[in-house]
C-alpha cells in the first residue's frame, strides 16, 4: 500500500508502528456552527481511508477532536447571549447528525480541547523546561520556534522568510514574542470568556496545543498517520510537530495525510469567505449518499469543484450503482440452481479481476476515482451477464462483492424506501384503476402529472415502480 506523505512529497510504503494496527489522528472541526460541505471533505475521505484499513484486516484506533474552546466560539455565545459550553454542545450534537447522514462511522474517540487541559498544561511546562517556550510578562506562553532546528518540515518553508501572521488571534503582549514566528501556547483570559488556572496565568490554550496533547493522549507519542485539510499543513500541523517532537524526543507522525480543498465558482469554499453551503442545506436536496459519493469521485489529493451539474452526474451515477444492485437482489430471489456454468466460471474470473482492479487504485494512495470506476465496471457485468436463467451461486457471488466494495466507500447499497404523501399515493391508484378500466387517455394524463411533479412511474412485470426524477 503507498501513501503519499506531505512530510518528504512523495507516496511511501504504508508500514505500521504496529503490526496488523494503526493509529490514526484526524483534525476535527471548531464547533460554533453547522459544518459546511468543505469540512465534510476530510470527514468522508478519512473515513474511506479508515474502512479500507478495516476492510485489509487492520485494527484501526482512529481519533478525531472536536475544538471546543475558541474565539469563534465565544463571539457565537456572545451574539446569542448564552455561553460557550452551550454553543459547543449544540453544534457538536449537529455535527454528529452530519456525520452519521453521510455515514460517517463513530471515531474511536472523539476527545474535546476543554476535557484535555491537565494535559495541555503539563506538555507547556515540559516545552518550557527543555527551553522550547517561554512567558512573557502578562503570562503568554509562546513555543520559541528557532529552538527547534526542524521547524518548517512539513510546509518545507524557509524559517527566515516567514513573517508572523500564523492564524492565532491576536493577543495583548505580543511584544513579549523573542522572535514574531513564535507562536501561542497560552494565553490570558479576556473579560467573559472562558478560562482555567494555569502557573502562567489565568488563560486558555492556544489552538496547536490541543492536537498535540489529544494525540499523545489517545494514540501515544508516535502515531501512524495524522491527517486533515490542506489548509492545515501551516501552520497548525507545522506547529503540532515542533511542541511534539520537542515535548517527546521522538518523530511525530509518521505519514502525513492532506485532501485539497473543495472549490465553489474555483475559489476555496469557508465560512470566512461567505462562499459556502452546509451539508443540512445540500442535503434537503439531494440524498446524502449523493453527496459522499460526489466527494469521492475525485482523488482526494485534487482540488474538487462544486456544482448542481456535478451533483446531479454522482446522483446519477449513484443511481446507476443502486439500480444495478437491486436488480441482482430481485434476480437473486427467484434463481435456484447452485453450480456456475462454464461461461459463468468465465465471467466471475472478469469480476475477481476487477475487484483486484479495485483494490489496486485503492493501495496506490486511495484512488476513490479508479476504485469507484471499477465499480462501475462490475455493475456493467451483472447488468449484461445476469439473467433468470443464471445460477445463484453467480449471482449472490456479484452482489456480496459489490456490497463489500461499496461498504468500504461508505456507500450503502440498498435504495432508501420513501414514503409517498397521500395525494401521490390516490394518484396512482386512480391510474391503476384507469388502466384496469382500459381508459388509456386517463393514464395518460396522471402519468403526466405525476411526472410534473416529479414522480417517474415504470410498469413492470411485478407491478408499478416509481423513483423521484
Amino acid at each position: 500500500m503507498k501513501i503519499y506523505n506531505t512530510l518528504t512529497r512523495r507516496k511511501e510504503e504504508f508500514v505500521p508502528l504496529e503490526p496488523g494496527k494503526v493509529k490514526m489522528y484526524v483534525c476535527g472541526p471548531t464547533v460554533y456552527n453547522l459544518i459546511h460541505i468543505g469540512n465534510a471533505r476530510p470527514m468522508i475521505v478519512f473515513d474511506t481511508v479508515r474502512r479500507y484499513f478495516e476492510y485489509k484486516g487492520y485494527d484501526v484506533n482512529y481519533v478525531s477532536n472536536f475544538t471546543d474552546v475558541d474565539d469563534k466560539i465565544i463571539n457565537k455565545a456572545i451574539e446569542e447571549g448564552t455561553d460557550a459550553d452551550t454553543i459547543s454542545k449544540r453544534y457538536i450534537e449537529e455535527c454528529k447528525k452530519d456525520m452519521k447522514a453521510l455515514n460517517v462511522k463513530p471515531a474511536t474517540k472523539n476527545p474535546l480541547a476543554t476535557e484535555e487541559i491537565c494535559g495541555m498544561l503539563d506538555m507547556i511546562q515540559t516545552l518550557i523546561e527543555k527551553g522550547y517556550a517561554y512567558a512573557a510578562a502578562d503570562g503568554t506562553v509562546y513555543f520559541r520556534v528557532k529552538k527547534f532546528k526542524d521547524y518548517g518540515k512539513l510546509s518545507h518553508k524557509n524559517l527566515e522568510d516567514l513573517q508572523s501572521g500564523f492564524r492565532e488571534i491576536k493577543v495583548t503582549g505580543e511584544e513579549g514574542k523573542e522572535d514574531p514566528n513564535d507562536f501561542v501556547l497560552w494565553k490570558p483570559k479576556k473579560e467573559g470568556e472562558p478560562y482555567w488556572e494555569s502557573p502562567w496565568c489565568e488563560g486558555r490554550p492556544g489552538w496547536h496545543i490541543e492536537c498535540s496533547v489529544m494525540a499523545k493522549h489517545y494514540l501515544g507519542e508516535e502515531i501512524d498517520i495524522h491527517a486533515g485539510g490542506e489548509d492545515l499543513i501551516f501552520p497548525h500541523h507545522e506547529n503540532e510537530i515542533a511542541q511534539s517532537e520537542a515535548a517527546n524526543g521522538k518523530p511525530f507522525a509518521r505519514y502525513w495525510m492532506h485532501n485539497a480543498f473543495l472549490n465553489i465558482d474555483n475559489r476555496k469554499m469557508s465560512k470566512s469567505l461567505g462562499n459556502f453551503f452546509t451539508v443540512r442545506e445540500i442535503c434537503e436536496k439531494y440524498d446524502p449518499q449523493v453527496l459522499r459519493f460526489f466527494m469521492l469521485s475525485a482523488h482526494y489529493r485534487s482540488p474538487l469543484n462544486f456544482s448542481a451539474e456535478l451533483m446531479e452526474a454522482s446522483k446519477n451515477g449513484l443511481d446507476r450503482i443502486l439500480t444495478g444492485m437491486e436488480k441482482l437482489r430481485e434476480t437473486e430471489a427467484k434463481v435456484s440452481q447452485d453450480s456456475l456454468s462454464l461461461a459463468e466460471e468465465e465471467n466471475k474470473a472478469k469480476g475477481e479481476a476487477l475487484a483486484a482492479k479495485y483494490e489496486a487504485a485503492m493501495e496506490d494512495d486511495f484512488n476513490t476515482a479508479d476504485a469507484i470506476s471499477a465499480v462501475f465496471e462490475l455493475i456493467k457485468l451483472a447488468n449484461s451477464t445476469v439473467t433468470e436463467e443464471s445460477s445463484k451461486a453467480y449471482v449472490s457471488w456479484l452482489k456480496e462483492e459489490l456490497e463489500r466494495l461499496c461498504e468500504v466507500l461508505g456507500i450503502e447499497t440498498e435504495k432508501k424506501k420513501e414514503v409517498l404523501d397521500a395525494e401521490i399515493e390516490r394518484m396512482i391508484e386512480e391510474r391503476q384503476a384507469a388502466r384496469k378500466a382500459k381508459n388509456f387517455a386517463l393514464a395518460d394524463e396522471i402519468r403526466g402529472r405525476l411526472l410534473e411533479m416529479g414522480i417517474i412511474l415504470e410498469d413492470t412485470r411485478e407491478g408499478v415502480k416509481w423513483k423521484r426524477a
